[in-house]
């Protein structure tokens, strides 16, 4: 069993799917296959369930998982570490990041360090918080764009931006030439929404509550410009990042929220109980010296 092996097995363990797996890997199928015997072998017991739609992880492949995500990561660091011994001013960073924050946050972040550290590479991640959050615990990730903020007892935190939520509706909406809204106004609408997995879901759902609704959920997606597009078709509104989204052609139209704090922090974020790849240390420090 090479690292490779756990590499694989890793990105089929989280797919359940051997096509899909070997399509994201480059590989063929009938090699995946071989690398998950190699595993499968090594650790003595079969790591999946084979359904008729795919795989399933069994409980030998949930721990094997974990072990494995550790395992790579480890390994990832320490040639890193060996990289930057080599060469200093070189090195990657491993760096995670939310799907909404792609088109704003992380360019401009990165273009800026960029100017002060050219041959720093990195390695980017776009998910949701809850895997960013399993990814900064395994070492995949270094560091981490993220928000709501971790759990403070694990994770360090460094505050970026404090995002205002809007109310989007549609051009022609009653509510569309009004200033400001009492989020209650849209309890009857249907709403344009993330993912319940998501982390930002969670705080557009207690926004909800907290004006005394809950939301009915007629769409969802994982990108904050499909909903923006949705909205903009008339097929309901939604609760986003003022200014998140950069599509003034849309036509979704913001609304100011009044009587509640409706935001989103976003902040860079680390483990607190590991130590950070020289690069990695290094994009850290640009970060905390940024004003606030």
């Amino acid at each position: 069993m090479h690292v490779e092996d756990l590499r694989w097995f890793v990105v089929l363990a989280e797919t359940e799917h051997l096509t899909d797996a070997a399509a994201t890997l480059g590989t063929s199928q009938p090699t995946l296959s071989r690398a998950l015997r190699r595993v499968e072998d090594a650790f003595g017991a079969r790591l999946f369930e084979r359904e008729h739609r795919g795989l399933r992880l069994n409980p030998y492949g949930r721990v094997v998982l974990e072990a494995a995500r550790a395992s790579t990561a480890a390994v990832d660091t320490a040639r890193q570490r060996i990289d930057a011994l080599l060469d200093p001013d070189a090195g990657t960073v491993r760096l995670a990041f939310l799907h909404s924050v792609a088109t704003g946050v992380v360019p401009d972040l990165l273009k800026a360090f960029r100017s002060t550290a050219p041959r720093v590479r990195f390695a980017l991640r776009e998910e949701p918080s809850h895997d960013i959050v399993r990814d900064l615990e395994s070492g995949e990730a270094e560091l981490a764009i993220t928000g709501p903020r971790p759990p403070r007892d694990r994770f360090g935190w460094r505050l970026l931006e404090r995002q205002r939520l809007c109310l989007y509706v549609p051009a022609g909406h009653p509510l569309a030439g009004t200033e400001r809204v009492s989020l209650s106004a849209a309890a009857d609408e249907p709403f344009v929404a993330v993912r319940s997995d998501f982390g930002f879901r969670r705080i557009t759902d207690d926004l909800c509550r907290a004006a005394g609704f809950t939301p009915h959920v007629a769409f969802e997606s994982t990108d904050l410009t499909t909903i923006d597009r949705l909205v903009g078709a008339g097929l309901g509104v939604a609760i986003l990042p003022a200014g998140a989204v950069r599509n003034p052609d849309s036509g979704a139209t913001p609304v100011n929220l009044e009587g509640v704090d409706a935001r989103r922090d976003i902040g860079l974020s680390w483990r607190l109980r590991g130590e950070l790849s020289p690069a990695a240390e290094r994009f850290r420090s640009f970060v905390q010296a940024l004003p606030s």
